[in-house]
């Protein structure tokens, strides 16, 4: 892959000039200070053992939880295994190999391409904890390895996760492809659910494990440097693997759907050597970004509590007893997820394994539901059971359970609501398809952005129910556990936090129905370039050695009307990430807030509309998350137009049945060139934004948070939404009404492929980019603090460093701006 290598080692060179600068002024600014004590590096965990729940001590009781994570582990690798074992004909495993050699390669480039991003993440930990912030009366040179070593085994969890679902999927599409082949629905609804499941546990239990090794084997004193540094690790991981992922799927799937259009030629054509290049985009974008998505939402939030918990209660009882019970909810949530699904299959199966039809959407809405009311049982019992009595009060128990409860409850209310505008039965969908019948694509567009607008409404409105009822319950009696002002009153952030904490209460679950939307979208394409309706003898072949009468035309429409099962449940889960992601965010923001303000004991007047600064950040991240949408489609845009241009020139529709290996793997190539182009240009671009800002003034930084979260929001909800109605009008027209080559096709393809980055692309990005400015933005406003405190060597002239850095962090910033586009236009990127 000459193209992919040459961009690499350009990327590589630039890099590190930059890096190298970096360094420079950092460590130049950074040395002229004596180490002091306090902010991230002063977190310390209190022993577990000191405290007993059910006549156990709390270390004790968790390293129970370890078992789980082992049972949980090992659910997920039967699952895997029993997928392998399927039946399948080798046509179809062979394109399903092909895919996951893609995949592979995707994967390794990206692993590079990571690293290279991690070490300016790595300079910044070294300048905070090496520096200004070491742990007090530990050395050096082993706290700052050790806690670098954690920000590597946290990209390594979101790395190996994504790794463990593309092969996974890679299993279950071609079997579910197999499967469709009797012409029986339940079959191929099955596979990709248990494909998801398997991903879903395995991702949760490694998480988990991960979490408790450092709570109960990493010492106190290192272990809350260790909990941020694996959390900004798994959170650059996810970061670049959804951003780059998300680029490169809208790449290829638009390169190959607009073929559709300009050759007339059906879905998933064999001749088309975009379509390879599109399954990969499947598994990269809709496999590898959520899967290495959930795997740092789940760490991202725990690691938010837990800094919550060691700032503000002051107690150490309360401490442990509120640190036990919410790694016991954990395991619980892992078991109620697991118990949950295979009570859902065994109804499923009753239901329709010998049916002749069936609603593909029906298994996915009942597991959903059921996991959740489980969940909410168990959350009262174990709370009951665990924190009985807290600070005294016999009756915060159930009030935090009710407020974990309406996250749960979220969970699967926000999916109902999503499908009210995205399923390929909602009202808003029929309505983009009948626009377009006499609109063409361009009012069946302007339909989707009504869908996607009404859908912000409706999703902020209950966000904003449930999280006001968590702020009710928090005010009675939580403030006595916490550290308090006089004035302001913080139970409602860690009520907000366990919101967040209890929208992941499924978490297993899901993450399962989010990636069956990647199992049936690649199951259509297994199929039509098996070729297996043009196989030797191959009716004869499956009945002698499957005994499987074959109904090739009855196995597509299954596959297409599943597939617009999958793409509803796709867009279902993307609120639910971000809603975490936002929701979360507030509680990490406290984190710093608290470092700011001393324990809300000094400048607690600055956080204020009446502070310029702070009403100046809040204008600011808005604009960040316009650019970053726009930096995004941009890339998608010129990889897309590339893709297009060589389809265009390569394809061969006369005497050939299918396009060939080479061309296939360069649309692959230029996809992923185009990927990483724009993930470096963006990533940097928010990396010396969250720089700048955080030194340019610290309220100005807490606003600039809040803003992005919020924006970030419902510009999130509103594409996401937006582009799955596009996606499932184009799936009516095909499935139901049967209109494939007609111009009321063309029309919804047009309105599919402008979706296509909305849904896959910037809206699903918005949840790591907003926890990973948060998370580094912990250490980047205490690196600002640190530099310019007028007790410093530069003295009165701390704050003016500060700016002039602010300022030069800013020009960085705004040349990665302006090269997201200057720098990836059509006319000038090659």
């Amino acid at each position: 892959m000459n193209l992919t290598s040459n961009f690499a080692a350009t990327l590589r060179r630039r890099a590190f000039t930059l890096l190298f600068t970096v360094v420079a002024v950092l460590c130049g600014a950074a040395t002229t200070f004596a180490a002091t004590e306090g902010g991230e590096a002063a977190l310390k965990l209190p022993d577990l053992s000191q405290v007993t729940f059910l006549g156990v001590d709390g270390h004790r009781l968790l390293l129970v939880g370890l078992v789980f994570c082992g049972l949980g582990l090992l659910f997920g690798l039967l699952i895997y295994m029993q997928l392998q074992n399927l039946p399948v004909h080798r046509s179809m495993k062979e394109i399903s190999e092909l895919i996951y050699e893609t995949c592979k390669t995707y994967l390794i480039t990206q692993g590079k391409f990571i690293m290279i991003l991690w070490v300016f993440i790595a300079i910044i930990v070294v300048a905070y904890f090496g520096v200004l912030r070491p742990i007090p009366g530990h050395p050096i040179a082993l706290t700052v390895p050790m806690i670098l070593l954690f920000s590597l085994i946290g990209i390594a969890g979101s790395y190996g996760v994504a790794w463990f679902g593309i092969r996974v999927n890679t299993f279950a599409n071609s079997r579910t492809a197999f499967a469709s082949l009797e012409g029986k629905p339940y079959p191929i609804s099955a596979i990709p659910l248990k494909a998801g499941m398997s991903i879903g546990m395995l991702l949760i239990s490694v998480e988990l494990l991960i979490m408790l090794f450092i709570l109960l084997f990493i010492p106190g004193e290192y272990a809350g440097p260790c909990f941020i540094g694996f959390a900004i690790g798994e959170s650059l991981g996810a970061a670049a693997l959804r951003i780059a992922g998300g680029i490169f799927t809208k790449i290829a799937d638009i390169g190959s759907d607009l073929m559709k259009i300009v050759f007339k030629i059906k879905e998933d054509d064999a001749r088309n050597p975009g379509v390879i290049a599109d399954c990969t985009g499947d598994n990269a974008g809709d496999s590898v970004g959520p899967s290495a998505d959930g795997f740092e939402t789940y760490g991202v939030t725990g690691v938010a509590l837990i800094t919550f918990i060691l700032l503000a209660v002051p107690d150490p009882k309360v401490q442990i007893q509120l640190l036990v019970w919410i790694f016991v909810m954990r395991i619980m949530m892992l078991i109620s997820s697991a118990v949950s699904y295979f009570a859902n299959s065994a109804i499923a199966k009753s239901r329709y394994a010998n049916a002749g039809e069936m609603n593909f959407e029906a298994p996915l809405t009942s597991l959903v539901w059921i996991t959740s009311i489980v969940s909410i049982a168990l959350t009262y019992v174990v709370s009951y059971l665990i924190i009985p009595v807290l600070g005294g009060d016999a009756t915060l128990w159930w009030k935090l359970a009710t407020i974990i409860s309406c996250g749960t409850l979220a969970g699967a209310v926000i999916p109902e609501l999503v499908k009210i505008f995205t399923s390929t039965k909602s009202k808003h969908v029929q309505e983009v398809v009948k626009s377009a019948e006499e609109g063409g694509a361009s009012l069946g567009i302007l339909s989707g952005f009504v869908a996607g607008n009404f859908s912000a409404y409706w999703l902020g409105i209950s966000i904003l129910g449930l999280m006001g009822i968590a702020f009710l319950i928090s005010t009675l009696g939580l403030d006595a556990l916490m550290v308090s002002s006089g004035t302001i009153h913080i139970a409602p952030v860690f009520g907000f936090g366990l919101v967040a904490f209890g929208f992941l209460g499924m978490g297993p679950v899901t993450i399962a129905v989010d990636s069956y939307g990647p199992v049936t979208d690649n199951a259509q394409s297994v199929y039509e370039l098996s070729l297996i309706e043009q196989q030797p003898n191959i009716v004869e072949e499956l009945k002698q050695d499957y005994n499987m009468t074959v109904v090739f035309e009855r196995a597509k429409h299954l596959l297409e009307e599943n597939d617009g099962a999958g793409n509803t449940f796709k867009a279902t889960a993307k609120p639910v990430l971000i809603g975490t992601a936002v929701v979360g965010a507030t509680t990490m923001i406290f984190s710093i807030i608290m470092a700011l303000t001393e324990g809300l004991t000094k400048n607690t007047e600055n956080l204020s509309l009446l502070h310029a600064p702070f009403v100046l950040g809040l204008i600011m991240g808005g604009a960040v998350i316009y650019w970053f949408t726009g930096a995004s489609t941009q890339a998608v845009t010129t990889g897309a137009y590339r893709a297009v241009e060589f389809i265009k020139a390569n394809i061969k529709l006369e005497g050939v049945e299918k396009a060939s290996v080479e061309d296939s793997k360069k649309v692959v190539e230029i996809c992923t060139k185009y990927a990483q182009k724009g993930m470096f240009n963006i990533f940097l671009g928010i990396f010396f934004s969250t720089l700048a800002f955080a030194f340019l003034e610290p309220f100005f930084f807490i606003g600039y948070l809040f803003s992005i979260a919020i924006f970030g929001l419902y510009q999130a909800i509103f594409m996401a939404n937006a582009g799955g109605a596009w996606d499932n009008a184009k799936k009516v027209v095909e499935v139901d009404m049967k209109q494939k080559g007609t111009p009321l096709h063309d029309a919804t393809v047009v309105g599919d492929t402008v979706g296509d980055p909305f849904k896959d692309t910037s809206s699903v990005a918005m949840n790591p980019v907003i926890k990973f400015t948060t998370l580094f933005g912990l250490l980047a406003v205490e690196l600002a603090v640190s530099i310019g405190s007028e007790t410093g060597q530069f003295g009165k002239n701390g704050p003016l460093v500060t700016h002039i850095l602010s300022g030069l962090f800013f020009l960085i910033s705004a040349f990665f701006v302006m090269r997201s586009f200057h720098g990836m236009r059509i006319g000038v990127s090659r």
